[in-house]
């Protein structure tokens, strides 16, 4: 049945606990393109077990992952129609390649677009160490609801997205994306089955599976780790950006990026911008 503000608000979405192992953070790496360039060890370090091996830091979007909870029934949204709007990740300590960690995640607010227009759902979701409770990061995304709106909810409030340099970027990066990358990706927890059967991408109005947007997201934040963290992933603070049209697996990703820490991405076989409104954070490099 459908929903209300006071409905959704209420749904509970249960804590996942996960033993995270040295195995899935090699997998979310290659999942994301690390280790497209098998002679670049600052790629290897994430993927290669015989290394002291670092964790990508836009691991928290899978870390805990409560799963595609929108598809429950009880949440009355219509779940072949969600697409996802924007996301942030904020880092507090250097992530684990390994340990047991829980993930609590909750509905944060709903604003209505109206009828025919859709609505909003602010999710977010706090990983912590499972023995000492320590916060290692905070992940906040909105979906955006193509077949839901006009239930009456609350109207906003609804942020301003970071507004790019009038500027040309100052370096450019093209990420190549693999046709199978959706089906890897999925193993990740992240299991919506627009991204893997065609029939439903139809129904949803795609020609085809599309590429999750948190996976289009990683192989976007590989691009910044290199160019404004010198692969230094302790450098990581804060990322945020909006999901403006999807990626299909294989395409080839322009990354746009200033060094102010401002960012886009487009897919120029179809002249399309992907991601934007892009902000990241990266500490200063230590000194020598």
């Amino acid at each position: 049945m459908p929903f209300t503000t006071d409905s959704l608000m209420a749904y509970r979405i249960p804590p996942v606990r996960q033993r995270l192992t040295k195995r899935d953070s090699v997998f979310y790496a290659l999942s994301v393109g690390f280790g497209q360039d098998p002679l670049d060890a600052r790629q290897l370090d994430f993927v290669d077990a015989d290394r002291p091996l670092k964790a990508v830091p836009t691991m928290p979007v899978v870390l805990a992952h409560p799963g595609f909870w929108m598809a429950d029934p009880a949440t009355g949204i219509d779940a072949v129609r969600v697409v996802h709007g924007e996301q942030r990740i904020v880092l507090h300590r250097t992530l684990p390649v390994e340990g047991e960690v829980i993930g609590t995640t909750r509905i944060t607010g709903i604003v209505d677009k109206g009828a025919g227009r859709g609505a909003l759902v602010y999710s977010e979701k706090e990983v912590r160490e499972a023995g000492s409770g320590t916060l290692l990061a905070t992940t906040r995304s909105t979906t955006f609801l193509r077949g839901d709106g006009g239930f009456g909810g609350p109207s906003g409030p609804v942020a301003e997205p970071h507004r790019l340099p009038d500027t040309p970027p100052d370096v450019a990066v093209e990420m190549p994306t693999r046709p199978e990358q959706a089906l890897y990706y999925r193993l990740n927890g992240d299991d919506n089955p627009l991204h893997a059967d065609p029939a439903v991408a139809a129904k949803a109005g795609f020609p085809r599976p599309i590429l999750h947007g948190l996976c289009t997201l990683g192989v976007v934040g590989r691009a910044l780790l290199e160019v404004l963290g010198g692969y230094e992933a302790d450098r990581f603070r804060d990322l945020a950006l909006r999901f403006s049209a999807p990626v299909y697996p294989g395409e080839t990703i322009r990354v746009e990026i200033w060094r102010d820490g401002s960012f886009r991405a487009l897919v120029p076989a179809r002249e399309a911008v992907v991601i934007n409104n892009g902000r990241a954070v990266f500490a200063a490099p230590a000194q020598e």
